[in-house]
């Protein structure tokens, strides 16, 4: 179960040995937070300063003004790994913005044809009569007769 004290000691200092002063405890599960912010401003005031998580909880709480502290720390691989590929992204955006420019430069402008005139339909005639089609009989097949060899 995670509990952490809020304690002020000297740098040089082992940080699980003894202390000057218990400013307070923070349960991260509950979220229950005790502190003493009068000794906490006193400390401040007199040149103590407050680790970056201790920093962001007391700037969250409202008893010291300022910007959060940015508590996680990258390695320098990971570094430049992140600025390498925010470096290729901006890269891409720059020439995809760059060809969208020169496309829309190159392009014509293209002007619209006056609209041609509507023809009006022609009138239907009416079919004055259909004739039936003629039979047609099937032509007679030539017969075919096989010759006989003896």
């Amino acid at each position: 179960m995670p509990y952490f004290r809020i304690v002020v000691l000297d740098k040089q200092k082992d940080p699980w040995g003894k202390f000057l002063e218990n400013l307070g405890d923070y349960n991260p599960r509950t979220k229950k937070l005790n502190i003493n912010a009068e000794s906490i401003k006193s400390w401040l005031a007199k040149g103590a300063q407050p680790s970056s998580t201790v920093h962001n909880i007391l700037v969250t709480q409202g008893i010291i003004e300022g910007k959060k502290v940015r508590v996680s720390r990258l390695s320098k691989r990971r570094k430049e790994k992140l600025d390498k590929k925010k470096k290729d992204t901006n890269d891409a955006a720059e020439a995809k913005k760059a060809a969208a420019s020169k496309a829309a430069e190159t392009k014509p402008v293209e002007e619209t044809a006056p609209a041609e005139e509507v023809k009006p339909v022609e009138e239907i005639k009416p079919v004055e009569e259909i004739k039936p089609v003629e039979e047609v009989k099937p032509a007679e097949k030539p017969k075919v007769e096989e010759a006989k060899t003896e």
